[in-house]
């Protein structure tokens, strides 16, 4: 069942109909709804959550001038404009992000419905937008009547039920759980959810992530049952024999709790909750690991067992046990769901013996594999992923992927038997599946049908982008791919040997990242998890949730660490919102304070420095970047960050304190490092220069010098700088209006890059820019460029003065020989459109603004007096207003709608 109940469109019909029906309306009508940065979110556990949302009109130059809010507890309060819960009347000011719920207090399973209206320009009142809602989860945690509760003995995997029974007249019924690691619910045998691999990764012993959801529907009067299969996931990491395991580490014994709350007509309500009432037995899958794959074995499955009447008198009864120390969290700090997406279906099949046949799917990505399959008892499937082939005979090779790991179906002898595993998920391509007769000896089982699905996080896609470039066309899907692959309820730094949350790839690739995916609330939960796994004398260690015990620069890497802060300030760059930077702020003062203790004479001389740059042997120590250059620029750009933080939030005393120490790191770096003859930062390198530069270490009169350093060398070695310096690399160039040299640097397929990655056959990005086969070849660490298509290509940018999107800035690139860039980023306040084509000098740019902000177009020109804007002189044209002309480039200021510009470029 899914998590949200199905109720929009009806009023969306209505809220259509009630702007045909009174021509007094506004144009304009707020949409695209969210709660904590959710559409119709169940579980939010905020006390006061915050509402957010677009304004879609068709006018120009439309703007918010009042909003008025309404919340009810029915859609049929709401229907009658009746906000029992709250009405916040006209409020007369511009903010649709983040409103902050002022009404009546919410109590725990509370289901608020709600609905908006703007007032325009005019100061004439909108239509009501459809209706939205959310569920608030267990608000305190001295809600939770339930506890937790384990097996005597936990095997692989675990089988938890209870049967109970609903009286007649049930109203709603809302379940609220947490199985870990891994659990699977149903409800009289049918599942609960689409979402596989919940509750999401965390750091147990800090927070336990606990899902709710409506199953009203899965229940009926009389006799019910709930069953919960739990399995290891991340939560219990055991290293066996001949399975391979990234490390070792277990946070106890597979355990779950639940709560369902049963609301009647006549206003009753009960509570069936998780006690030693229920019975617990194994699972049928006898092995269980994040990383050596799943074994299953059908003979051992018990039908019904999660259905009423099952009989379990050979089941033992549960024991109640404690957590593992965390607290309880709800959506309000969890990640959205993974799910399935595409299935693949082999595009190419090797049959290399009689038992071993090798599917190619076709494209790399993370997947969870399904076959159909018939045979004898016993008899077996084995099924081994893999990035690569062998050269020498075909088979899978699982050099780069952390060898061995496999799935292994055992078959019941049933008939036909479908089966894809439940707690494991990789990153592969190619599938070999062996088929083994029963130990005993006879027939070997026969393959029906192997189909693969993409699984990875539900985050909604907000960006489009192409060129006329076919190479950068295919750039993007590449790093695409890599970056969905590595979306699971963090962002991994590959799908199969490592899946561990390496922080350096989450700021650095933020950015990229956002064009592409809604991840406000994904990178909250990732804030969340930095923060739990932050040790007490501040160090931020270089994983998040921190599971494996890593030790020098694995552990400690200020390049890595440094996500706290800037992810934290990346979110109020691409949402307004200092939320993050309230929460922890603390957190990130003890990381900075933190290194400063390390520092010796305001620099710092470790760290795992410009990752994989192009001298590294198959990713690895950087020898092209002196060690110290990356980590004392960090240092300095998070204690940068910091002092504007505390100039945000009104910490006047501590800004000063912070600008004050970053003045004294950036004279220091630049005594060390910096050489006024050469204009040249350490080696020269790529990295050091771009860095320099981008965080604003340079001194100001020598920055064009130390800029064209920059190009000379790209222009002379091609791409050397790694994962650190990559995207400092790219935004020098970009910001010094170099971006000729970027898309030189990358069209091409024969030195270290992204087109050699194409070249070499990558389907998603590669950990090493020349696709090494020791390397991953699903990694989306060096997708840096994704940024730069959306940012520079197509020029969509966040005008610093008014952060999230409320001001505009609309730059485009016009560069090489493309005749056309077509992008759209749906931002927190609407979507954002650029489109330019090029026919020779002419130039036409189409772009679209949303409604209640404004835009700063960029428009290359040779005079402005020739420019138009829809066929009339752009400085005369309504709303339009020309600002100046500077070096080639006309800058117009505009208010929202679409415009089309056309020039001659220069």
């Amino acid at each position: 069942m899914s998590r949200f109940v199905s109720y929009v469109a009806p009023f969306l019909l209505i809220s259509i109909a009630g702007i045909n029906l009174h021509a007094q309306v506004a144009p304009v009508l707020p949409v695209q709804l969210q709660c904590e940065y959710r559409e119709n979110p169940i579980g939010v556990d905020s006390p006061k959550p915050r509402l957010s949302w677009a304004l879609q009109s068709d006018q120009r130059g439309e703007v918010q001038t009042s909003f008025q809010l309404l919340a009810a507890s029915s859609l049929e309060n709401l229907a009658k404009n009746q906000g029992e819960l709250w009405d916040s009347g006209q409020i007369k000011n511009g903010q649709t992000v983040n409103v902050l719920y002022a009404g009546r207090s919410l109590r725990s399973a509370e289901q608020v419905f709600w609905k908006v209206r703007a007032w325009d320009t005019a100061g004439k009142p909108s239509a009501w937008s459809a209706p939205a809602s959310w569920t608030m989860g267990l608000v305190a945690e001295s809600d939770w009547q339930a506890k937790w509760i384990t097996a005597a003995r936990t095997e692989p995997t675990t089988l938890l039920r209870r049967e109970f029974t609903v009286k007649p007249g049930l109203q709603r019924a809302v379940i609220f759980v947490c199985g870990l690691g891994y659990y699977e619910m149903a409800v009289n045998g049918g599942k609960v959810t689409d979402d596989l691999l919940p509750p999401g990764w965390s750091k147990y012993n800090k927070t336990c992530l606990y899902d709710t959801y409506d199953v009203t529907k899965s229940l009926r009067a009389g006799r019910n049952a709930i069953g919960l299969f739990l399995g290891n996931g991340m939560y219990n990491v055991l290293r066996v024999p001949g399975r391979y395991s990234k490390f070792d580490g277990s946070f106890g014994p597979q355990k779950a709790i639940a709560q369902l709350r049963l609301e009647y007509q006549d206003g009753s309500s009960e509570i069936v909750a998780t006690d030693d009432q229920w019975r617990t037995a194994p699972g049928p899958i006898t092995f269980s690991s994040d990383y050596g794959g799943e074994d299953y074995d059908a003979r051992l499955y018990q039908a019904g067992w999660d259905q009423p009447g099952f009989s379990a008198t050979s089941w033992t009864p549960a024991l109640v046990t404690g957590g593992p120390g965390g607290a309880l969290k709800g959506l309000s700090c969890a990640a959205p769901p993974i799910r399935g997406f595409e299935v693949f279906k082999p595009v190419k099949t090797t049959e290399l013996k009689p038992v071993v046949t090798v599917y190619d799917f076709g494209q790399n990505a993370s997947q969870i594999p399904k076959i159909t399959v018939h045979g004898p008892p016993g008899s077996t499937v084995k099924l081994r992923p893999s990035e690569l082939v062998r050269a020498d005979n075909g088979l899978a090779d699982q050099v780069n992927m952390g060898r061995p790991a496999w799935c292994l179906y055992t078959l019941s002898g049933r008939g036909q038997e479908t089966w894809s595993p439940r707690f494991f998920y990789c990153g592969y391509r190619y599938l070999q599946i062996d088929c083994i007769a029963p130990p005993a000896g006879g027939a070997l089982p026969v393959l029906d049908s192997v189909e693969s699905t993409v699984v990875n996080s539900s985050a909604p896609p907000v960006g489009e982008f192409t060129t006329s470039n076919v190479l950068f066309n295919r750039i993007y899907t590449l790093i695409r791919w890599a970056q969905r692959s590595n979306m699971a309820s963090i962002l991994t730094d590959c799908p199969h040997r490592e899946k561990l949350g390496w922080l350096e790839q989450d700021h650095l690739n933020g950015p990229a990242l956002r064009y592409n995916f809604d991840l406000n609330a994904f990178f909250t939960k990732t804030l969340n998890d930095i923060a739990d796994s932050q040790h007490p004398d501040g160090l931020v260690p270089t994983t998040a949730p921190e599971y494996a015990s890593f030790s020098g620069d694995f552990l400690d890497s200020p390049e890595w660490g440094s996500a706290l802060p800037l992810l934290a300030w990346q979110q109020y760059e691409f949402t307004g919102d200092t939320d993050l930077l309230r929460r922890y702020y603390d957190n990130m003062a003890r990381w900075v304070a933190y290194l400063g203790g390390k520092a010796t004479n305001q620099l710092l001389t470790y760290g795992l420095n410009d990752w994989a740059d192009t001298g590294s042997l198959n990713p690895g120590a950087p020898p092209l970047t002196p060690l110290g250059v990356t980590a004392s620029a960090f240092y300095f750009q998070d204690t940068v960050v910091l002092a504007q933080s505390a100039w945000l939030l009104g910490l006047t005393r501590d800004a000063v304190k912070y600008e004050q120490q970053s003045e004294k790191i950036r004279a220091a770096f630049n005594a060390r490092f910096y050489d006024p003859a050469t204009r040249q930062y350490a080696t020269g390198s790529q990295c050091a220069n771009s860095l320099a530069l981008v965080m604003g270490l340079a001194p100001s009169p020598d920055r064009a010098a130390i800029l064209q350093n920059i190009v000379n060398d790209v222009q002379k070695n091609g791409l050397t700088a790694g994962d650190i310096g990559h995207r400092y690399l790219l935004r020098a160039l970009a910001d010094g209006g170099r971006s000729d040299v970027i898309y030189a640097m990358n069209n091409q397929s024969e030195k270290p890059g992204y087109g050699l990655q194409l070249a070499r056959g990558a389907t998603s990005l590669t950990e090493a820019w020349d696709a090494t086969r020791g390397a991953s070849q699903n990694h989306f660490m060096l997708g840096h460029l994704n940024e730069w298509f959306f940012h520079d290509l197509a020029g969509i940018q966040s005008d610093p003065r008014a952060p999230g999107f409320a001001k505009i800035i609309i730059k485009p690139a016009i560069i090489g020989d493309l005749t056309f860039v077509k992008a759209s980023y749906n931002s927190i306040r609407g979507k954002i459109t650029s489109e330019w084509t090029r026919q020779g000098s002419h130039l036409t740019l189409t772009t679209t603004i949303p409604a209640n902000t404004t835009a700063t177009i960029f428009l290359p020109a040779a005079t402005a007096a020739a420019e138009t804007e829809s066929g009339r002189p752009a400085a005369t044209a309504p709303g339009v207003k020309f600002l100046r002309l500077e070096a080639g480039i006309a800058l117009y200021e505009v208010p929202s709608d679409t415009y089309q510009f056309t020039s001659e470029i220069p």
